[in-house]
């Protein structure tokens, strides 16, 4: 089965500041805001949608297929990528960009200030899908260069290519008639419970109507879990209790190779989601958005468990 993650490669620079933010900007002076906050250092993340999602896969036993724009600094993520069996020949490198980057300063409140260059991503990776054969292809279209999202999200649907369409952190940027139009035709919606608020307000759609555009709409819902609405009925997924609760970031993406794991296999669309919680678990489990791992047998014995404890009674 190919998989085809098209999203975001992404650097994530992350610092703390030992005080708090609001100690230091004065409200009558907010107009005019200059203020410098010394750090205690930064650590830099691999990050952005596609690689996120990809890396999960690999420890999924799989080898997608990453359609992304990286910069001239994409040796170091490159490097990363190989180290994990992920093919980076399908990533589009603009030599006259930086990677996409995130810097992120939280203070002691765990107050975040973030500034994010898109630089690569500014650009489509305008992939060919003349290769791909669309019986054995499945396509997730998550967040990053919009032109790329809309371009194929059409793509797949000309060519009969099963997609979930991931409009995530992008949602702000969207119309009401292309975001109905990647929408319509895609195998699953997925999102959190936040995005699909906005998506109902940017679409004027409810979930009923979405319905008659998606097949399955896909809800993440945090620590309560996530939800699974189709057309005869919902379906409720508790979440996976971690071992701990270190991050939760990239947690969503985690979830999202789990459901791809699930659809490449042929599973219900029930069990995609329970495999994509017990995915999710271990990223909570980690500092980092690849920070992660899990083998094989550790990831089953985590479906195992869940499943033993949550479907045994069910009848």
């Amino acid at each position: 089965m190919n998989i085809i993650v098209s999203g975001s490669l992404a650097y994530d620079r992350i610092m703390d500041f030992p005080g708090e933010f609001s100690d230091h900007i004065l409200p009558e002076k907010i107009h005019v805001l200059n203020v410098s906050f010394t750090v205690n250092g930064m650590i830099e993340k691999l990050g952005g949608t596609a690689g996120n999602i990809a890396y999960a896969l690999s420890l999924l036993g799989e080898t997608p297929i990453i359609l992304a724009t990286v910069g001239h600094d994409y040796h170091r993520y490159f490097e990363w990528l190989a180290k994990n069996h992920i093919a980076s020949d399908s990533i589009k490198i603009i030599e006259e960009e930086l990677t996409a980057s995130a810097y992120i300063t939280t203070d002691r409140a765990d107050n975040q200030i973030t500034g994010f260059n898109p630089g690569a991503m500014k650009h489509p990776s305008s992939f060919n899908f003349d290769r791909v054969n669309p019986k054995e292809s499945i396509a997730i279209i998550a967040p990053g260069n919009l032109t790329d999202m809309m371009n194929y999200s059409r793509t797949c649907k000309s060519r009969g290519i099963n997609y979930i369409f991931d409009p995530g952190q992008s949602l702000p940027m969207w119309n009401r008639q292309d975001l109905i139009q990647c929408i319509e035709g895609s195998k699953i919606l997925v999102s959190n419970d936040y995005e699909l608020g906005l998506i109902i307000s940017t679409t004027g759609l409810d979930k009923k109507k979405l319905l008659e555009k998606t097949k399955i709409i896909v809800t993440t819902l945090g620590e309560i879990g996530s939800q699974v609405l189709i057309p005869d009925c919902e379906i409720d997924i508790p979440a996976v209790k971690p071992k701990s609760i270190v991050d939760p970031t990239g947690a969503g993406d985690a979830y999202r190779a789990g459901l791809i794991k699930g659809l490449a296999q042929g599973k219900s669309i029930k069990q995609c989601a329970i495999m994509a919680s017990v995915c999710a678990s271990f990223a909570i489990e980690c500092y980092g958005t690849q920070g992660y791992y899990f083998s094989p047998e550790e990831f089953k014995e985590r479906l195992d468990k869940y499943s033993s404890e949550h479907l045994s009674h069910q009848g």
